[in-house]
């Protein structure tokens, strides 16, 4: 079993009321790591103090595209912090023409390789544009062709709310999905309806979890964009089915 950790964006609102007391709740629950999308306000050494107190790890950051401007800055960064993983992303316009998908694909090889010496991996994290298809085919797959030094961080339920299926995507491209956004709902809405607690919606996760490459995949991310019922619950509840139905592994 991978171990589970959980992207911060998940809990934003009550992060914007209490930081620190929101993350060590997602420790206690068992959670052994955070996605970030920032340091809220502290340098990433006071950061890491942090979470090593809670014994819980920093998995990946979420943020701009590195660049050779910014390479340094970012390496440094994760290095101390002890993430590997430097996630970004595009929008639903940079995909919606080939022409787009390619200067797409393009942006994440430069990232990719801008990053290679360090040892860190670029890894893109989709939403469902990325499988909305364009002249016939599947954003998704051209960038994975056309940008081979680049990883996935493979949404699942966007995956299929894009129309997709996250299994096959697995079989196909697992090799180069070292992290999965686990994440779950009706797969209904325009816009998307709310999520649920994972193992509440429409995703067949023991599916996407058999797809997977287990000598790939290093961590099992929960985000959960918006909710209906309260969120803190439905990352407690999320945390309990993957860990009960040894989907993932935690702390507790």
């Amino acid at each position: 079993m991978k171990p589970i950790a959980i992207q911060l964006y998940t809990v934003r609102d009550l992060c914007a009321q209490d930081f620190k007391g929101t993350v060590k709740k997602i420790a206690e629950i068992g959670y052994k790591g955070i996605e970030i999308g920032g340091t809220n306000g502290m340098t990433p050494k006071e950061f890491r103090a942090f979470t090593d107190d809670l014994g819980i790890a920093i998995c990946s950051g979420h943020g701009g595209m590195p660049t050779p401007e910014t390479v340094d800055e970012i390496v440094d960064q994760c290095r101390t912090l002890g993430a590997r993983f430097v996630v970004s992303g595009v929008g639903p316009g940079d995909v919606n023409t080939m022409d787009g998908v390619k200067a797409t694909a393009a942006k994440f090889q430069a990232a990719a390789e801008v990053l290679k010496p360090s040892g860190l991996k670029f890894v893109f994290h989709n939403h469902w544009w990325e499988f909305l298809k364009v002249d016939g085919k599947v954003p998704y797959d051209i960038i994975m062709d056309l940008a081979p030094d680049a990883f996935s961080e493979l949404d699942v339920y966007w995956a299929a709310f894009g129309g997709g299926d996250p299994a096959a995507v697995l079989k196909e491209h697992g090799k180069r999905v070292p992290l999965l956004h686990v994440k779950d709902g009706p797969l209904t809405g325009d816009p998307p309806d709310p999520h649920t607690a994972v193992g509440q919606g429409k995703v067949d996760m023991p599916a996407v979890f058999a797809a997977a490459d287990p000598k790939v995949v290093e961590w099992a991310i929960v985000e959960l964009d918006f909710c209906k019922t309260d969120m803190m619950q439905a990352v407690v509840d999320s945390y309990t089915y993957l860990t009960s139905n040894g989907l993932a592994a935690g702390n507790r």
